[in-house]
């Protein structure tokens, strides 16, 4: 069924785990696919010559123009251009009214804390979101595949999604480096937490036992475990399935009829 609302999707992850590749090519598989994506950029500091966003913070926001005007450095001027954005989140929401799209696929600023700790940007997601918005948490598999990095990025993805109190999927980036062996662990950690714990305990065979045990409850409380989606932007894997996953979200599994004449293959 058609939506008259578009799905959006914000991306998001520790530096490094390959939002901006990522999101481009989901973008990419969804224009094969027969689907309406709009690309907007959040990310002032954005380099990224792939990317091509139809709506583009930086031509309200310009990190070099804020540095000269206000004397700041590069950190100063990523923390004064995050508040920057809420202040014109709704030319921005305007952008996006005036397109004709399925979805919008919003590219969150590289560096975490500006998106997921600033109100500014809890300001900027309810100005954007309606009632079939979700995050997408990327999870990199440099940090990922050590049991301490894993529960450290379980327990990001879970505050942020304390945070702006949308649905949560967490997804595994560049999955092609990994071994099978290496993708069935982590999936076998991101679905149970005994096996979890366990990875951690032989990882580190004298932890503070009392910190581990509430570690773990809270994880169990809070809920963040429910599945890791692995996809490679580079080969173009588990992109579908990525989307599966987002639409279980947004439609309760029923799926969307593509706005173009194409049908995914």
């Amino acid at each position: 069924m058609t939506m008259d609302e578009p799905g959006t999707i914000y991306f998001t992850g520790t530096a490094g785990a390959g939002k901006t590749t990522f999101v481009r090519a989901f973008a990419d598989w969804m224009e094969h696919a027969g689907y309406e994506a709009t690309v907007v950029n959040l990310d002032p500091g954005n380099e990224s010559t792939t990317l091509d966003p139809a709506i583009d913070i930086r031509e309200w926001v310009q990190l070099a123009d804020i540095q000269d005007e206000y004397g700041l450095g590069p950190n100063g001027a990523q923390v004064a251009a995050a508040d920057m954005i809420a202040l014109k989140i709704f030319d921005v929401k305007q952008a996006i009214a005036e397109l004709k799209t399925d979805y919008v696929l919003v590219d969150t600023p590289g560096q975490i804390e500006l998106f997921a700790f600033r109100e500014a940007s809890k300001a900027v997601v309810d100005a954007l979101s309606g009632d079939r918005s979700q995050i997408a948490f990327l999870f990199d598999p440099a940090l990922a595949r050590a049991p301490a990095g894993f529960v450290s990025l379980l327990l990001l993805s879970a505050t942020v999604e304390f945070r702006f109190r949308l649905p949560m999927i967490n997804v595994l980036t560049k999955a092609d480096v990994l071994t099978a062996e290496q993708l069935g662990e982590l999936a076998r950690w991101a679905e149970d937490p005994e096996e979890l714990y366990d990875a951690v305990t032989r990882a580190s065979p004298t932890p503070d036992i009392q910190l581990s045990t509430e570690l773990f409850r809270a994880i169990q409380s809070v809920g963040p475990l429910g599945g890791l989606v692995p996809t490679s932007a580079k080969e173009g894997t588990g992109l579908e399935a990525f989307y599966q996953s987002a639409q279980r979200v947004f439609a309760g599994g029923e799926d969307l009829e593509p706005s173009h004449a194409a049908e995914p293959e």
